[in-house]
């Protein structure tokens, strides 16, 4: 199977929001906060999408802050996970991060998800904090993770 990854286009919007409407664990953005990753005056963002000949299967966010990088959704889909894909992407993100003079990625991942808070920690992140009750939707707290670049 063939896998690439590539910037994000408004056309995948559609697709993106498919898929992420069926990833318990992404954030789930409305069609606007996915158009306004693609307008010129809105914060500086990078979307990355993987796919194969099938189509999209998978996508990260990330938000550019000053020398720092948030990354603000990531998803996979649910027939595609445990292939690597995820890593890959994190990967790619990094790269771009580091190409693009970045000093530190971060994140906040549901405490109960182990299986992104282990794929954070495959590529070297580190717990530096946590946001006690941050997500509303099922009271939880959020461990925020840090990537510091040498």
């Amino acid at each position: 199977m063939k896998l690439s990854i590539r910037s994000a286009a408004s056309a995948d919007v559609p697709a993106m929001m498919s898929l992420e409407k069926h990833a318990a664990t992404a954030a789930h953005w409305t069609a606007q906060q996915y158009e306004a990753l693609f307008r010129a005056h809105s914060p500086e963002r990078t979307a990355l999408i993987i796919e194969d000949e099938s189509g999209l299967q998978g996508f990260v966010i990330a938000r550019v802050v000053g020398r720092e990088w948030e990354i603000e959704n990531i998803a996979v889909a649910g027939p595609a996970r445990r292939r690597g894909l995820g890593t890959r992407l994190l990967g790619e993100l990094l790269d771009q991060a580091r190409g693009r003079g970045a000093d530190a990625v971060f994140l906040e991942v549901r405490e109960s998800n182990r299986a992104a808070r282990a794929l954070y920690e495959k590529w070297a992140f580190l717990e530096s904090g946590r946001r006690r009750g941050y997500y509303k939707d099922q009271e939880e707290d959020a461990i925020v993770y840090r990537l510091c670049f040498p």
